[in-house]
């Protein structure tokens, strides 16, 4: 990783991840909804899985060098990761589009991997003091 808070290049980058992820729900809903294409829909949710799965060895290679102060970020990365993984084997549609979001989850509010992007640019305020 490049010189500089790591908290902050994981939220930025974790932000950008977090805006896809919404466009690939936004357009799932418009195809299930508008268009009753149910096998679009299916192939949308399977590519925001995909998208979440790959997070892990993708922060691995943001962060390149272990870094004790990170281990409790990457761990709770690699879940966001596992729980894609597990909906990819399972192959549970429903699974997949209730990936980051809770069960008391109202919409409109900021998903699970949106909230955890706040977290870090919090840590990072606050490790550059």
């Amino acid at each position: 990783m490049s010189s500089g808070n790591p908290y902050m290049q994981l939220a930025a980058w974790l932000e950008k991840e977090a805006s896809e992820i919404r466009e690939i729900e936004r357009e799932a809903d418009h195809v299930l909804h508008n268009e009753g294409d149910e096998d679009a829909y299916r192939e949308l949710m399977r590519a925001k899985a995909l998208k979440l799965a790959s997070l892990e060895e993708q922060s691995v290679e943001i962060v390149q060098e272990e870094n004790p102060a990170l281990v409790a970020v990457m761990k709770r990365i690699k879940r966001f990761s596992q729980s894609a993984a597990q909906s990819l084997r399972v192959g549970s549609v429903f699974f997949m589009s209730a990936l980051l979001y809770p069960e008391n989850y109202k919409h409109g509010e900021r998903n699970d991997l949106e909230n955890f992007v706040d977290e870090l640019r919090s840590l990072a305020s606050s490790s550059a003091d």
